[in-house]
């Protein structure tokens, strides 16, 4: 029989170590960034500086403390509330629309009014379809091949992405659209049913985009900013303003000079374009550089996983994050109109830090799992 090292039963991987480094420096850099953002406008709008900086710092702290709960949590668990959970994603999402609980923010209603805060649904909604679908495909992985299988995650992620989208939220309804492709693509989807759904939703985002006029002139003012650059070509010049500003090296930390009341929701989903103002070239380098290997990391604990659910789920949070961090830096960069999306782990939002870090807890729960898993094959008797 072989001897049994406890002290390293349950630990977590280096990609698990990895992974929540990068997540807790993303989080701490994101604080600090918002800060910086935010300051002068919290100071001179809303008379106090650290508006934006407390509440972002509450958000941070009980994502933290989610983070490190979920991920004593065997995630197991989870697999038989998949379709409780993504039932409750609906909820959230219609709750929005109720008068006096939905909260209307720039023609939008995206968020829950509660006592002392308000809630993003839509943030939340999209890690509820990750869990569904994983939970769901994982339970019938064997006739993934015929389509009639697929048609439960797929209306579902219709459905998420139409309550989304009479918000109205674009950028979200696309995230959980290519989030539901690529989680039906990891669970196994012939090529053939691939291209059926995947034709179709490529079809249908220059169709939301005609339909309201807005959406219309964002596009326009993407096209050729400069045409209309005091209304709809306005943010994206500032954008791009503070990114050529930053130059190599940046103009370095507080020293932005687009945050003075010239780029709006430099604190929120502008907050990339601040960060390339300050930190050049070099800083924008680094901190894709920690997304990518944070998004390698989790494709490694999906690729360990000891079960199906395991790696589909640690597949779709690592697609969340993955997703949502490119559309944001497209958008930011001018590659893509102009839509409405936090950067993961860095932009403003008490929601997002808090569900995001949630999901990293997920995410290191089956890492644990993983080494548990090889702990005992390492000392099988």
């Amino acid at each position: 029989m072989k001897n049994f090292n406890f002290k390293n039963k349950g630990k977590q991987s280096i990609e698990g170590k990895i992974l929540t480094i990068i997540c807790i420096f993303l989080s701490l850099f994101g604080l600090l960034m918002v800060f910086s953002a935010s300051y002068y406008y919290a100071k001179n709008i809303l008379n106090n500086k650290y508006y934006y900086l407390l509440k972002q710092a509450i958000g941070l702290i009980l994502g933290l403390i989610c983070m490190f709960f979920v991920s004593k949590m065997d995630y197991n668990k989870l697999q038989k509330f998949g379709l409780l959970v993504l039932i409750f994603g609906y909820i959230l999402l219609v709750l929005v629309f109720i008068p006096g609980l939905g909260v209307e923010n720039y023609g939008a209603k995206r968020w829950i009014n509660l006592p002392g805060f308000t809630v993003q649904s839509s943030e939340i909604a999209k890690f509820c379809f990750v869990l569904f679908s994983a939970s769901y495909l994982a339970k019938n992985y064997k006739k993934v091949k015929y389509f009639k299988t697929l048609l439960p995650v797929i209306f579902s992620g219709i459905l998420m992405c139409f309550l989304i989208i009479l918000e109205p939220n674009m950028s979200i309804t696309i995230c959980v659209l290519l989030v539901m492709m690529f989680m039906l693509f990891v669970g196994g989807i012939s090529f053939k049913h691939f291209l059926m759904l995947a034709i179709p939703a490529l079809l249908m985002i220059p169709v939301l985009i005609i339909i309201e006029p807005y959406r219309l002139e964002r596009l326009l003012a993407f096209l050729n900013p400069w045409a209309n650059p005091q209304d709809e070509g306005y943010q994206l010049i500032q954008s791009f303003f503070a990114i050529s500003n930053g130059g190599l090296f940046g103009v370095g930390l507080f020293n932005s000079r687009q945050k003075y009341l010239f780029l709006p929701f430099s604190e929120s989903d502008f907050i990339f374009a601040v960060i390339a103002e300050e930190f050049g070239l070099f800083g924008i380098i680094l901190i894709l550089l920690l997304y990518f290997v944070l998004i390698f990391c989790g494709i490694k604990i999906a690729i360990k996983a000891i079960n199906r659910f395991g790696c589909y789920l640690s597949s779709g949070i690592t697609a969340v994050i993955g997703v949502q961090m490119l559309i944001n830096i497209a958008v930011v960069s001018g590659l893509i109109p102009p839509t409405g999306l936090p950067l993961p782990f860095i932009s403003h939002g008490s929601t997002s830090i808090v569900v995001f870090l949630s999901a990293v807890g997920v995410l290191r729960s089956i890492d644990r799992k993983n080494q548990e898993n090889q702990f005992l094959i390492n000392n099988k008797c």
